[in-house]
């Protein structure tokens, strides 16, 4: 786990083409923070191992019955000294395995702004027919802490867009997805100072005591 002066080690678990992976790995690229450790992912031929292998990213490719039934893969995220685990389209629900290892260090960014258009089966283009069907006047992201429900530990961040008249689904994603490329890197940074900076001070505490 993490060290004082080294930089936090994240593992980003997505299902698919791995757009957002991709912007998360050129953010922090010469960043002194955090460095992507692993990528994990549960398809096999999906567009993120591509993404692992042009930046030299270890990569796992996760099968359900362990995942689920058995130790979550903790063993593997702890080798990789992780610190921070980031879905970035990742389908699968968390088990509890992970959770209990992780706890508040597993953040999930959804294409609406919870707690509306959420749950099991609200994804990608699902989420925004829900909002179109709706007549939603605008829609956005929201990122939050994962915990034993879909989309529903606490918000970290929502971001905003409008919902123009005659907008389709193909327009309603774009305008999100600009919000997911753009916002979320910078809230894993500060999501990784008040880490740094909650170790400080337990730091202070033990040297005080």
């Amino acid at each position: 786990m993490h060290t004082p002066h080294q930089p936090f080690k994240i593992a980003i678990f997505a299902s698919g083409a791995g757009t957002n992976a991709r912007r998360i790995i050129d953010y922090f690229k010469d960043s002194a923070l955090a460095e992507i450790a692993l990528i994990v992912c549960n398809k096999p031929g999906a567009g993120v191992f591509e993404i692992a292998r042009q930046h030299a990213i270890p990569s796992l490719l996760i099968e359900r019955e362990r995942f689920f039934r058995g130790d979550g893969y903790v063993p593997v995220l702890r080798q990789s000294g992780t610190d921070l685990i980031v879905l970035a389209g990742f389908l699968w629900k968390i088990p509890q395995a992970v959770l209990n290892a992780y706890p508040k260090k597993i953040i999930n960014i959804h294409p609406a702004l919870l707690p509306k258009y959420g749950g099991k089966g609200m994804y990608g283009h699902f989420v925004h027919e829900a909002v179109l069907a709706a007549k939603e006047m605008e829609t956005g992201i929201t990122i939050h802490y994962v915990d034993e429900h879909y989309d529903h530990g606490d918000t970290i961040f929502q971001a905003r867009c409008p919902v123009a008249t005659g907008a389709d689904v193909a327009a309603i994603s774009k305008s999100v997805q600009q919000l997911e490329h753009y916002h979320y890197p910078r809230v894993i940074e500060d999501v990784l100072k008040k880490m740094a900076a909650m170790g400080t001070e337990e730091q202070g505490t033990r040297k005080i005591k």
